[in-house]
């Protein structure tokens, strides 16, 4: 092998040692990653069956808001299903910091009264709400949810609604503090609801 080529291959050893210096962090992993920026949320006014439901109605309050529809084959069942059994994990005294809303994504076939029907199976402490299309298309923006009705074939023509499935947390003050991924276990549920919970 000529200098020339030994010299070229101990130039390229020498690059990839001091590149490997450079980048190679060994303690990086153990350091937080930057939040992800959230999206702006802020104030609504829904209907429920009992009347106008505001979220500023819940100041000093831990909120979780969930956008979903009553039709929802899977998705929705189960992240209500984990999120009441994380609830249920709280004690009597946290749980009364906490309230939950759940959003219709559905208003032409979500009323009032079959939202209140519906939640009530998952857990006593959840208000559904509706309002007109307009309404919760704004709001859902603000949340950052996406959804969308998907035709289905069936003699009725019936249909479907795909939307974002993760928990919105909205703190004591109202601002949106955080999410929860679908499918998250309850106990997992539980202390994200118990972070939030206290105040900074």
């Amino acid at each position: 092998m000529s200098q020339r080529s030994l010299l070229a291959i101990a130039g390229l050893l020498v690059a990839l040692l001091l590149g490997l210096a450079f980048f190679w962090q060994p303690g990086a992993s153990d350091r937080p990653l930057p939040p992800a920026a959230l999206p702006p949320g802020g104030d609504f006014t829904l209907q429920s069956s009992d009347g106008d439901v505001s979220l500023a109605d819940y100041r000093g309050k831990l909120v979780l808001v969930y956008f979903g529809y009553t039709y929802c084959p899977d998705v929705c069942p189960t992240s209500l299903a984990a999120t009441s059994d994380g609830l249920r994990l709280l004690t009597p005294e946290e749980q009364a910091k906490v309230a939950m809303i759940f959003v219709s994504v559905d208003p032409p076939r979500d009323t009032p009264l079959r939202l209140k029907e519906y939640v009530a199976f998952f857990h006593p402490g959840i208000v559904g709400v509706t309002g007109t299309p307009d309404n919760i298309a704004g709001i859902a923006r603000r949340y950052g949810v996406f959804y969308a009705v998907q035709k289905v074939e069936t003699a009725g023509g019936g249909y479907v609604v795909d939307h974002s499935a993760d928990t919105y947390v909205v703190g004591l003050d109202g601002r949106l503090v955080g999410k929860i991924a679908h499918a998250t276990p309850p106990a997992q549920v539980a202390a994200e609801i118990r972070k939030h919970l206290i105040q900074p």
